[in-house]
């Protein structure tokens, strides 16, 4: 997909990239460069350990109506039909 960017400098990601990535509004990401140009990567709050008996288990700190809900399924399918 292409996109433009204003005269302010702001990038507008089209919804259906947005959503797959889990990316709404006021949510945080981490700009970064490397050797094929920008890399746009969500923040997302890693998990706490929290103690079960006698294990820890890593419970996620975001609310569960916040967190994405991605096909995995989906995405591989996708991954695979994109190359020939």
């Amino acid at each position: 997909m292409r996109t433009t960017i204003d005269k302010a400098g702001r990038l507008v990601i089209p919804a259906p990239l947005r959503q797959r990535a889990g990316l709404s509004a006021g949510a945080e990401v981490e700009l970064t460069e490397d050797e094929l140009g920008l890399r746009l990567t969500r923040v997302a709050p890693g998990p706490r350990l929290v103690k079960v008996g006698a294990r820890l288990v890593a419970r996620p700190t975001a609310a569960p109506d916040t967190r994405p809900s991605i096909d995995v399924a989906a995405l591989i399918e996708e991954e695979r039909n994109r190359w020939p």
